[in-house]
């Protein structure tokens, strides 16, 4: 059986009454997480991370350098936060018409990987397993396996599940790395059994 540790929080970092933090996670340099946040197991939130209140970290969730993640965003299991990347939960931000009854939800599904600097618009849902290059900016929602960059964001390929882009070679996409093979459905890419 695994041994499970109380999460570690740096003596710089600030957690705020009421949150939640799961056991084997680790809070690094300068971070801050709101009294109503919720983290899960074997987390990672490098340095100057915010994590604002009613945000709902899944387990394993790795977030790097100089992220906000604010009200309305959900990150599910294993999900990967590149450094600098950018939320938002609010289309038309204005210091003297405050909107926080109107913020969107943004939801990164399970496995999901979020480059470097990229910009997911809120109200838009990142699908399992997708890959947003990095400095992409998500203006609509992502399906699960796609690989997408650019400005706005347009769909440019498929990631397998290992994160790899997967070559077109005829009706099945096979992984040069884990051998998985998909092909493509009427609903996106489909993982093809034996």
């Amino acid at each position: 059986m695994a041994s499970h540790t109380e999460p570690f929080v740096h003596p710089t970092a600030v957690v705020d009454e009421g949150a939640e933090i799961g056991n084997d996670s680790k809070i690094w340099h300068f971070c801050h997480v709101m009294g109503t946040a919720r983290i899960g197991r074997g987390c990672s939130l490098g340095q100057n991370v915010f994590v604002a209140g009613k945000v709902v970290i899944g387990d394993r969730v790795r977030i790097q350098n100089n992220v906000s993640v604010y009200e309305g965003v959900i990150l599910d299991d294993d999900v990967f936060v590149g450094p600098s990347v950018v939320f938002t939960n609010v289309h038309h931000p204005r210091i003297g018409f405050p909107r926080r009854d109107q913020y969107l939800e943004t939801h990164v599904r399970k496995g999901a990987t979020l480059g470097a600097n990229c910009t997911i618009v809120c109200g838009n849902d990142v699908g399992e397993y997708a890959l947003v290059a990095a400095g992409a900016v998500v203006t609509e929602s992502v399906i699960p396996h796609a690989m997408v960059g650019g400005v706005p964001a347009r769909q440019m390929g498929w990631a397998c599940l290992c994160g790899t882009p997967l070559p077109r070679e005829g009706a099945t996409l096979k992984c040069p790395e884990c051998q998985r093979e998909y092909r493509e459905g009427e609903d996106g890419l489909e993982h093809r059994s034996g």
